[in-house]
């Protein structure tokens, strides 16, 4: 398994595929009344600078790998802090679990952590700086 993940072509595709962990959430989150949008956005601004860094320019250095393990992690930080006030919503009156908002924090913590440790296997990065 570790071998297939290390291919240059499987990097690539998980390079591009980084961005849905930093962009899911509700459409309702993405209103300019709520103050959610604009970290996501900061986030994948950052791991663009980062992968065209990494895949076009094809730079040596650390940082950008570094910059993608800490967008992808800062992502795992705003999940959590978001996932108490999401939790509930108000139907009626009463408070009832938001499992749609539930799973997707899920899913994208879960997403996230799988390229933080698969963009911090030497790996790699030695396997796809030859490519």
């Amino acid at each position: 398994m570790r071998q297939f993940l290390t291919q240059p072509k499987v990097v690539s595709a998980i390079l591009i595929l980084q961005f849905i962990p930093l962009l899911l959430l509700p459409p309702s989150s993405y209103s300019l009344k709520t103050q959610e949008w604009w970290l996501p956005l900061l986030l994948t601004i950052l791991a663009v600078f980062s992968v065209v860094q990494v895949s076009l320019r094809r730079n040596t250095a650390a940082w950008p790998w570094s910059l993608i393990s800490f967008a992808q992690g800062f992502n795992i930080i705003s999940r959590l802090m978001l996932i108490m006030p999401h939790i509930t919503m108000n139907v009626e009156g009463a408070q009832v679990f938001n499992a749609v908002y539930f799973s997707m924090t899920v899913i994208s913590i879960a997403l996230s952590a799988g390229i933080i440790w698969l963009c911090d296997l030497p790996e790699v990065k030695s396997t796809y700086l030859r490519a």
